[in-house]
């Protein structure tokens, strides 16, 4: 892996904490240089060696657009995209659908893996590039109160099966990963946001979490972060269209 890696260039978006930022760490670790893109906040973690912060939203056309083309000012190439932004709304039932919401999370999670792919394309392209986007279980799976996030993840499984049959001709490679619950921050603040509202307390909610796939514990950041890094190196080189679920066998 490292010797693939070493002085490649990666675009991450949601970048800034959680697993973006794990792989984006994982990547430099094994040499690589690039971008962390994210929205600006105050909780955004500092840029790994030799990766370059930049805000981005990835809703947007234009500010897609101007990542990329910094991206390229900066370090000539891109050879990795990993298109990891996204939401994760609050459970809701059927009947209480907020449309607004769903707004802002299909923008995000489905609109913004396809602008990704689309202004990447050319320098990836040009490099005989790859991509990683982060789908999840919901995409082949669905859970009850999560009816918009399932959909969401859904069609990012469509648009990474579509893109690699557009881009493969022209030797890139595009895979998702299909993490199970990962202990990141953010599922800890929902957990721990549910228990202080009457729900299971947040042990009991990890404890269950884990009992419910055939390794018994919940994978990790870096088991998704090192999946990424095979998707993404020379290992996979015969690899394109799959969904590659990281979720301690909870299928």
């Amino acid at each position: 892996m490292q010797s693939s890696l070493k002085g490649k260039v990666v675009l991450v978006t949601g970048g800034g904490r959680g697993l973006g930022h794990a792989i984006a760490a994982m990547f430099a670790g094994q040499g690589a240089v690039g971008v962390v893109a994210d929205l600006p906040s105050s909780t955004r973690l500092a840029p790994p060696h030799g990766m370059l912060a930049l805000d981005c939203d990835v809703s947007s056309e234009p500010s897609v657009a101007a990542c990329v083309a910094a991206t390229l000012e900066q370090f000539g190439q891109i050879d990795v995209v990993i298109a990891n932004a996204g939401l994760v709304p609050g459970w809701r039932t059927t009947e209480n659908l907020d449309f607004d919401e769903w707004d802002r999370v299909m923008a995000v999670n489905a609109r913004g893996v396809a602008i990704t792919l689309s202004k990447t394309a050319k320098a990836l392209s040009a490099t005989k590039g790859s991509v990683v986007v982060m789908a999840s279980i919901n995409s082949f799976a669905a859970h009850g109160r999560q009816m918009l996030y399932t959909a969401s993840k859904h069609a990012v499984l469509g648009i990474v099966r579509a893109a690699a049959r557009d881009l493969g001709p022209q030797g890139v490679r595009v895979n998702a990963l299909a993490p199970g619950p990962i202990a990141t921050e953010a599922l800890l603040e929902r957990i721990q946001h549910r228990a202080s509202t009457g729900g299971t307390q947040a042990d009991a909610a990890l404890q269950e979490l884990a009992r419910g796939n055939a390794m018994r514990r919940l994978a990790t950041a870096a088991e998704v972060a090192q999946a990424a890094l095979f998707l993404a190196s020379d290992l996979a080189s015969g690899i394109t269209g799959v969904l590659l679920p990281v979720d301690a066998g909870l299928q």
